[in-house]
């Protein structure tokens, strides 16, 4: 019962407007979802205001209050007991900018075990490739197998007299070969990160044989004294697609991760949806990353004596250092707005 009917309206009505701006927020922002915290606390809010809406009833005044907070709870018991899928606004701003990157910081533990892996393989092709009898098995294609001085020789012969002739040497290649490098590209990928469900070891497998071939080439061509044709060939492309692989193991870890339910004793049909978002966001990066790189490698990376060296090496550098900054720094403000969000809810509640 109330009463004092004025000073119920002033201390009830915060609450009232802290669940309708959540409420708004739920209508206006298609991205938008509670943690635990948040969700305790719109729960805790739609049972007040109800609550409330019970005692002004048997007051018997104030109509047009009562067909407010009428309104209020009939929205808050939508959002708690709909069962309709939300219809899905087309936010790809939001997504890049604010999504993957954070999906992708979340679980920088896993990206880092998958960048180890890579870089172990490294290691150990760089060491192998040193036995002339083990450069044979380590690199399979026959084009890597020759010495690496008289590969870039007969490659600048080709060169040399497309110039005289006026001709572009890669002239209808190009189409055809960003088709082949994205699809090739972006079938690993997606193999690295479906392996996740062996536990992982196929993930690890996967990202360890790559970085065996990977390290075997460079030091085939560093040996040969090849350093800056290397990176001019490999850095323009390489700067985007070799961290989309190591994303891509970083998916299929968490697969991994959810599959032996380490850290929590959640069933496993609970661990794989509650993973399964994490890892869509993350592999489609991986594609948007082998498709930008599938065209740098096409029409860039292969024109080996047209495109200076040292430009080629520079794009490649400012690649590095963009995606880098992107991954490690872009939705922090979304991050910390939210966190503070959720601490205020937190101590709403306790209050």
């Amino acid at each position: 019962m109330i009463i004092d009917l004025e000073r119920f309206i002033t201390e009830e009505r915060p609450r009232w407007n802290e669940l309708e701006r959540l409420l708004d927020r739920l209508a206006n922002d298609a991205a938008y979802r509670f943690n635990v915290a948040s969700a305790r606390r719109f729960h805790y809010l739609y049972q007040r205001t109800s609550s409330d809406l019970v005692k002004l009833g048997t007051y018997g005044a104030e109509p047009a209050l009562t067909h407010y907070l009428e309104a209020l709870v009939a929205r808050a018991y939508g959002e708690i007991h709909e069962t309709r899928k939300r219809p899905h606004r087309l936010a790809i701003g939001h997504w890049v900018r604010n999504v993957l990157p954070q999906t992708f910081r979340r679980h920088i533990a896993a990206f880092y075990v998958s960048l180890g892996a890579i870089l172990l393989g490294c290691f150990f092709g760089s060491v192998f490739v040193l036995n002339p009898e083990a450069k044979q098995t380590i690199l399979p294609y026959a084009h890597l197998q020759i010495d690496p001085a008289e590969r870039i020789e007969a490659e600048r012969e080709v060169y040399e007299r497309a110039h005289e002739r006026g001709i572009d040497p890669l002239a209808g290649m190009k189409a055809q070969g960003t088709a082949f490098y994205i699809i090739n590209n972006t079938r690993v990928s997606f193999i690295t990160m479906a392996l996740g469900m062996t536990w992982g070891v196929g993930t690890i497998a996967v990202l360890f044989g790559n970085g065996v071939l990977l390290g075997a080439v460079c030091m085939d061509y560093v040996r040969a004294g090849e350093g800056v044709f290397l990176t001019g060939w490999l850095l323009p492309h390489g700067a985007t697609e070799i961290p989309a692989i190591v994303i891509a193991g970083q998916a299929g870890l968490l697969l991994a991760r959810a599959l032996l339910g380490w850290g929590t004793r959640d069933p496993l049909s609970e661990r794989m949806r509650a993973i399964g978002p994490d890892v869509v966001t993350l592999i489609g990066g991986v594609t948007l990353l082998l498709i930008w790189a599938g065209f740098v490698e096409a029409y860039l990376s292969q024109y080996h004596f047209v495109v200076p060296f040292w430009l080629k090496i520079g794009f490649g550098l400012v690649q590095l250092v963009l995606l880098f900054v992107y991954l490690y720094r872009s939705g922090r403000a979304a991050e910390m707005q939210a966190a503070a969000n959720d601490a205020q809810h937190t101590e709403s509640g306790a209050a």
